[in-house]
């Protein structure tokens, strides 16, 4: 004569209000109604609403929100702004008097799953192992990796290129071995796996050593009409010209072979458990990177979730560097300044698709919101000086400032050369360095290094001795 029933909930999000409804029929006298929140396996309940009929009390643990006449046949729980701890089974406990015996209670309970599903906080795509060089000769292993997290249960994602589907090849477990894969194993590459049908693999024009003063005809024949190229050297510092710099030459790497077929995707998904409850899915996809086709190609990942009215995506446009704006500190160097060569960035290309191209970042409902890349993969950036070492005398410097301390005379008219290279392609820019006189070192005072020669600071010293002694006596 007592039955106790809670009806089913459906998946509730994180931020939503849920009730819990204990139905229950019964010809007994009331004792008591409790609810529970079972905790770690079902060893714990944690008591969340009591209703004691022998003291007409009613005592919620949440909140009081029903009156004692409808818990009779109903009784409901609201929680209110579900959390992912409020996740698990509840129970509901229903106790009458027995009718023979009034001290005996007769007991009865039921119980329901709580889901409380979460929708991902952030999606980014990132680009294996970089920044990575450019080989012009052979095909490289390129692989994106999309990182979702904040998410329960754990997303369905997937790639675009160019707003189509891939059809990719799932790769269940990690590679054993790789070619140039990524970070913790998200780049790992197919062992054996060799690009095919690789031709052209004829001597790149672009890296044929040249002569300096052919350099400067090409940079002059780039020149508009009418600009002359502003002198060089110590003799011509008094002319106006000569403060500016000269302009730099760029010149483009480009591939020297290329795919006699379309590039198969390889794709790899893996998810881990984190402490609050979500997940963090990730996927990888993998293919032998053709900069002929792939250059300026756009790549979105996209998550479905049932917690999403819409997809959420992220973009990135794989872009080559083109040359980049290359900035010196002082812009007139004299003889024993510090001078800074900054790269200060690429040409901006305009995004594709939706309003932004880049990651990381993204936002509910399809719609993304993330800092424009203007180069994707990230750039290696190498610096030397064309026909000798630099100053401290490494053959090269990676970064992207170059300094130079206490530059000499020597290096005037010297060309320095900022290689910027990413997977896609290699671009080089050449700027030349203009050293002034100074005035406050007078001729003559420098070693070769540019610091005041030994014997000069020990007259100095030994003068300045004297004058004092004579001073003192």
């Amino acid at each position: 004569y007592l039955t106790v029933n809670i009806e089913p909930l459906p998946p509730v999000v994180v931020g939503d209000s849920v009730t819990l409804k204990c139905n229950f029929r019964t010809d007994g006298r009331m004792r008591e109604i409790v609810w529970y929140r079972v905790t770690e396996g079902g060893t714990i309940r944690q008591k969340i609403f009591t209703f004691d009929a022998m003291f007409s009390t009613n005592s919620s643990h949440m909140e009081n929100y029903r009156k004692r006449e409808e818990l009779v046949y109903q009784s409901t729980v609201r929680l209110p702004d579900v959390r992912i701890s409020d996740n698990g089974p509840y129970e509901c406990h229903v106790g009458i008097y027995d009718r023979a015996v009034r001290e005996k209670v007769v007991l009865a309970s039921g119980s329901v799953l709580l889901d409380v599903m979460a929708p991902p906080t952030s999606i980014s795509v990132v680009a294996a192992d970089t920044p990575a060089p450019f080989s012009r000769y052979q095909a490289q292993n390129f692989t994106l990796v999309c990182v979702v997290a904040g998410g329960k249960p754990a997303p369905l994602v997937y790639f675009k290129r160019d707003g189509e589907p891939i059809e990719a090849t799932p790769l269940p477990e990690p590679p054993s071995s790789s070619s140039g894969g990524g970070g913790d194993g998200d780049g790992d590459l197919l062992e054996g796996w060799a690009p095919r049908n690789l031709l052209h693999r004829d001597l790149d024009d672009t890296k044929v050593p040249k002569p300096l003063w052919a350099a400067e005809e090409e940079a002059q024949a780039r020149r508009p009409p009418g600009t002359l190229e502003p002198p060089r050297g110590l003799a011509a510092e008094r002319g106006p010209a000569t403060e500016t710099i000269p302009e730099t030459v760029v010149s483009r790497e480009f591939p020297r072979w290329v795919h006699a077929a379309e590039p198969i995707y390889y794709v790899r998904h893996a998810q881990w458990p984190v402490s609050d409850g979500t997940v963090e899915a990730r996927a990888t996809l993998t293919w032998t990177l053709n900069p002929l086709i792939d250059n300026e190609a756009l790549f979105s990942c996209e998550v479905k979730h049932p917690a999403l009215s819409m997809p959420m995506q992220a973009e990135v446009t794989l872009v080559a560097p083109k040359g980049p704006k290359i900035t010196m500190t002082p812009t007139r160097a004299r003889v024993g300044d510090t001078v800074r060569i900054l790269v200060q960035g690429f040409q901006v290309r305009p995004p594709r698709g939706l309003p932004w191209a880049g990651c990381p970042g993204a936002s509910h409902g399809g719609v993304s919101v993330g800092p424009q890349n203007e180069v994707f993969p990230e750039p290696l950036f190498t610096w030397t000086r064309v026909g000798s070492r630099l100053l401290d005398g490494s053959a090269e410097h990676d970064g992207k400032e170059l300094v130079l301390e206490r530059v000499p005379a020597e290096l005037n008219g010297s060309m320095y050369r900022c290689t910027a290279q990413n997977p896609l392609g290699s671009t080089d820019t050449h700027t030349r360095l203009i050293v002034f006189e100074n005035p406050n070192i007078p001729r003559g005072t420098e070693d070769s290094d540019g610091s005041v020669s030994s014997r000069c600071s020990f007259q100095l010293a030994l003068t300045l001795t004297l004058t004092v002694i004579l001073e003192l006596t």
